[in-house]
């Protein structure tokens, strides 16, 4: 295990593509500022930035998080700083085991630079507060996705494609990306295709007529 003055300060950053639509306010950028800030002024030792950007926070399982959590149940971490809570995660159950738990076994002093956190003073009303804070930020995330899905429904109903992917046998309209137009020539697979399942044929089934001449299902077919 590291001594006390080898031991980094982690710095965690988070954006999700939510998050990134409301402005500059949440950046990475932005909160890697803010972090680094508040470790000079208060000469936190070693600190090295752990970041995810375009990952929810309602779940714990980001390559960032991942490597920084690593750290520190390894005992290479004296102290853990965010921008606020809801930078850690929107899962208001884990973030508290994570906090309460995790880290403080460890030796983890967790510090929320914007909601007054800190592990190392349980008087303060940050900490009184943070339970609170933790579910208003679960809430949130809950309220977010709540719309994302009826926008989503919405586009749909009017036909409008809901993934940036086009799929086979459609190509996107160069003159409207949001609409797609039949590709002609994939159509044709799509077609015989459909027309085997219409049949009850399945996808390892041998196309017989075709074997006999020496010739794959869908060149015969075509």
């Amino acid at each position: 295990m590291l001594r006390a003055t080898d031991k980094i300060t982690a710095l965690y950053c988070r954006l999700s593509q939510e998050d990134a639509l409301a402005g500059d306010s949440n950046s990475i950028v932005n909160q890697k500022n803010i972090l680094l800030q508040y470790t000079k002024d208060n000469c936190f030792p070693n600190p090295t930035f752990f970041a995810n950007d375009g990952y929810s926070g309602t779940t714990f399982d980001r390559p960032g998080f991942q490597k920084m959590l690593n750290e520190i149940e390894s005992g290479n971490v004296a102290v853990c700083i965010t921008k606020d809570l809801s930078r850690l995660g929107r899962n208001s159950a884990m973030t508290v085991l994570y906090t309460n738990i995790t880290f403080l076994k460890h030796g983890a002093r967790y510090i929320v630079i914007n909601d007054n956190f800190d592990t190392s003073d349980q008087n303060s009303m940050g900490i009184d507060m943070a339970s609170i804070k933790n579910w208003i930020n679960e809430l949130y995330a809950r309220d977010t996705s709540r719309k994302i899905r009826v926008v989503n429904k919405s586009k749909g109903s009017r036909g409008i494609p809901l993934t940036t992917n086009v799929p086979y046998g459609y190509m996107k309209n160069p003159d409207d990306p949001t609409r797609w137009l039949v590709d002609e020539e994939a159509a044709i697979v799509v077609k015989y295709t459909f027309k085997m399942a219409i049949e009850g044929r399945g996808w390892a089934e041998p196309d017989c007529n075709a074997a006999d001449q020496g010739q794959g299902t869908y060149s015969n077919s075509l």
